[in-house]
């Protein structure tokens, strides 16, 4: 554990390097041996082979390439007194913290993860530096079932895939999980009522047996206390106390970690 928090604690002494051209290949499935994620720097884009993951709040988490692409998860409006524009925003409407239907007009990307018209979410965007693709799954709403009301939103930049699980309500079944593919990182809600219980979702986690997992949309440290303790013998448990960390393919963790960050607006 030592040399993971002397990974995290460390100043960032590389050099962002120019944009990449091209989409390092993922396919969704990576061992890596070294664990060693550091700091992220502001205002400047990730060095090459990285991506930056920041923690804005609730279900919000920004993901920034090398080459300069940015996306926002669950995005319901407002990043902070920074004018940041992602150019991607995906939203789910199980509840509306988690959506709004007035984005921001200049993003040019704001992929919207339920159903219309009867018909499910069918995202796959290639923006070169970046994939982001999405994969359905239903919401109570009622007492009963709306089919396709959340998507799992996948994306692939610098050769890692990074999973975030919206407003999840269900295990995901089998074919689910192989659309969902191997996620190096995943970011997984940990309320344990308003999606779904803590025993169930960390049968979720452990089932997905990602690298990094980065709890999200928790309401009181109770529950996130609950779900660390739960997950401990099978992860290692990394309280950053960061906003923002840097992560690359080959520098992933031997053993799975969950890694806390702190929740901060952008400024």
């Amino acid at each position: 554990m030592r040399h993971w928090l002397a990974g995290l604690l460390c100043a960032l002494c590389l050099t962002p390097a120019a944009g990449a051209e091209t989409r390092p290949p993922s396919h969704c499935h990576a061992i890596a041996e070294a664990a060693r994620i550091i700091p992220a720097a502001a205002r400047t884009p990730p060095a090459e082979g990285r991506v930056r993951i920041s923690f804005v709040g609730h279900a919000m988490l920004l993901i920034e390439t090398p080459d300069g692409l940015s996306a926002v998860t669950d995005y319901a409006g407002y990043l902070g007194a920074r004018d940041h524009v992602p150019d991607v925003a995906t939203m789910n409407n199980a509840h509306r913290t988690h959506w709004t239907d007035t984005p921001d007009p200049r993003i040019p990307h704001v992929l919207r993860g339920w159903a219309t018209g009867g018909q499910a979410a069918a995202h796959d965007l290639d923006l070169g530096g970046m994939r982001v693709r999405n994969v359905p799954t239903d919401v109570r709403s009622g007492g009963g079932v709306r089919p396709d009301g959340n998507s799992i939103f996948v994306f692939e930049a610098a050769g890692l895939c990074i999973g975030h699980l919206g407003h999840l309500h269900h295990e995901p079944d089998d074919a689910q999980y192989a659309a969902i593919g191997r996620l190096d990182v995943v970011m997984v809600p940990v309320d344990g009522g308003y999606t779904l219980d803590l025993p169930t979702m960390m049968r979720i986690v452990s089932r997905l047996r990602s690298s990094v997992v980065i709890p999200m949309h928790w309401f009181s440290d109770e529950a996130l206390g609950i779900f660390l303790a739960g997950m401990a013998d099978d992860f290692d448990v990394v309280e950053t106390g960061l906003p923002s960390i840097e992560i690359g393919l080959n520098d992933l963790p031997g053993r799975p970690t969950i890694l806390v960050l702190t929740p901060a607006l952008l400024d």
